[in-house]
């Protein structure tokens, strides 16, 4: 009797959050090309043609044509007209927003950032966990003629930062192990496991962070958590403190924590945390 031809089924094993999933290796090849390209124009700010495109990845251009196109035609690229630059179109940022807690978190935080920024005469930003990094998902300038600022999206150290060091810190154990892990494998050097989960302990005992920047001089970083219903960690409310020489400066450092305590406190009340306030050491 002839053996069937039917393939076999491929076994499931359970992940962390209760989902079904294949064993074994699967690919999408037009999918993954569709995402190569837009991790791609994600690097480049002023875009690309397609020949560039197909240049850069080590394509054809006939393997990446239609694509392309059906990209273009679904709102994910937009093309110049004059230049027939290819560049990564605002629809993604508007489904991530309406597909991930950003856009409840970032319609909490906006008000109070705002008021947050024009308290102390600083900067702001909300970061949050994506992979191995930080992203930072929302800002407010400083309303002043002098400051600093970090742009929307910009990716954050999670090792070395401030905003990375609340996050892991107040994460749940299973959440941090896994955003530790990720952040390993980007980490140039290898991690001090030891020495950094001291410094988290660190943070998590006072109830937030603060620290001179590791990158830009002049500047202390002030994070605190932002938590949500559940008492779970959404965010780090960030404000790049800039210290002024010539008088201006509007509030000094210990102030200004006390303020980023209250908006991360308040941002936590909207999204409907009952925690109560955080107990920190200023």
């Amino acid at each position: 009797m002839a053996r069937s031809s039917r393939p076999k089924k491929q076994k499931q094993t359970i992940d962390r959050g209760g989902a079904a999933t294949p064993q074994g290796n699967y690919t999408a090849p037009a999918l993954e090309k569709a995402f190569d390209i837009i991790e791609l124009l994600a690097s480049i700010p002023g875009g690309a043609t397609l020949n560039e495109i197909a240049k850069r990845l080590d394509r054809s251009i006939g393997e990446l044509f239609r694509i392309t196109i059906v990209m273009e035609r679904r709102g994910f690229l937009q093309k110049s007209p004059e230049t027939d630059r290819y560049t990564v179109a605002y629809k993604i940022l508007d489904l991530a927003y309406r597909a991930t807690p950003a856009q409840h978190l970032i319609r909490a935080a906006t008000p109070v950032m705002q008021s947050l920024a024009l308290q102390t005469g600083q900067s702001c930003h909300l970061v949050v966990p994506n992979g191995g990094e930080g992203l930072v998902v929302a800002r407010e300038e400083n309303p002043g003629v002098r400051g600093f600022a970090l742009r929307l999206g910009a990716p954050i150290d999670m090792l070395r930062s401030c905003s990375g060091h609340v996050i892991l810190a107040f994460s749940e154990d299973t959440q941090r192990e896994r955003l530790l892990s990720q952040a390993e494998r980007l980490a140039p050097t290898r991690l001090d496991r030891p020495k950094l989960e001291s410094m988290l302990k660190g943070v998590r005992n006072q109830g937030f962070d603060r620290r001179a920047s590791p990158i830009t001089q002049g500047v202390t970083d002030i994070s605190y958590p932002v938590f949500g219903f559940k008492g779970n960690l959404m965010a780090a409310l960030t404000v790049p403190f800039l210290e002024l020489i010539d008088g201006s400066q509007k509030v000094g450092l210990s102030e200004a924590s006390e303020h980023v305590a209250t908006a991360a406190q308040s941002i936590s009340s909207a999204l409907g945390y009952h925690g109560g306030s955080q107990d920190t050491v200023i």
